[in-house]
């Protein structure tokens, strides 16, 4: 009788100690509403909504902590899934890192999640952990490029740039979260890929820094990060249709 292979225990990582410069002046971005509930909320729910996902710790503002906690007991969450509140850093790669200290010995893999991509599906969710699950170290959802990119020489803002280089757009893809890897290797990752200035803001690049083979799945249209006031606009598009559609 042949061994049955060690089941994943998954656990979710979501930082969301920033405060979202781009989407104007108040809460942090995490905590805006989305449909009512705070975007934040929505991601977390996109996390848990997995089967596979038993943990989803969010890293927050340090002096939010319990407010984030709060928020959390405040709306309904799948009981089936723990939840973890823990203090951020100063850059998003510090706030993983602590986020990754969080968890308990028992995860074999982990999901890193924008708390600003709130609507993701949860089939993106499933398919990522699947491939980790699969063997894959590192797993990225994304898209094909629906625009020609061009590399450019930087200049002053709205000064016209020099283009240095057209690559071939079929090459391309537009990189989404949940990023899912195998627990061993994002904290290798961590422990020895170096990143000055504000950090680095893709777990992926980390492990490809390290020479570890990282793979691309499909990821979804849903999946955009809400950044920009146009972004909020589509976003509430979307959860007012999928409300209307399924009862959402």
């Amino acid at each position: 009788m042949s061994e049955q292979p060690r089941p994943y225990r998954t656990a979710a990582v979501i930082p969301a100690a920033g405060r979202g410069v781009r989407l104007g002046p108040g809460a942090p971005k995490a905590l805006r509403a989305l449909g009512g509930t705070p975007m934040l909320v929505h991601a977390v729910r996109a996390m848990a909504a997995s089967r596979h996902v038993s943990l989803v710790v969010v890293v927050a503002p340090p002096e939010g902590v319990a407010e984030v906690r709060s928020l959390l007991d405040e709306y309904a969450l799948p009981e089936r899934t723990d939840f973890l509140v823990v203090p951020g850093a100063d850059t998003r790669q510090e706030s993983v890192r602590r986020g990754l200290d969080a968890l308990p010995d028992t995860i074999s893999a982990v999901l890193v999640h924008d708390a600003a991509r709130p609507l993701v599906p949860v089939d993106t969710v499933d398919t990522v952990v699947e491939a980790v699950r699969d063997g894959a170290p590192a797993v990225v959802p994304a898209l094909p490029l629906a625009d020609t990119v061009k590399e450019v020489e930087p200049g002053a803002p709205g000064a016209p740039e020099p283009v240095l280089s057209t690559p071939a757009r079929a090459r391309l893809r537009a990189v989404q979260t949940p990023q899912g890897f195998d627990r061993a290797t994002l904290l290798r990752a961590h422990e020895q890929v170096a990143v000055s200035g504000e950090g680095a803001t893709d777990d992926a690049g980390m492990v490809e820094q390290l020479g570890a083979p990282v793979v691309v799945v499909p990821g979804h249209e849903e999946a955009f990060k809400v950044t920009r006031p146009l972004d909020l606009v589509l976003a509430e598009a979307v959860l007012a249709r999928r409300r209307a559609n399924d009862g959402f």
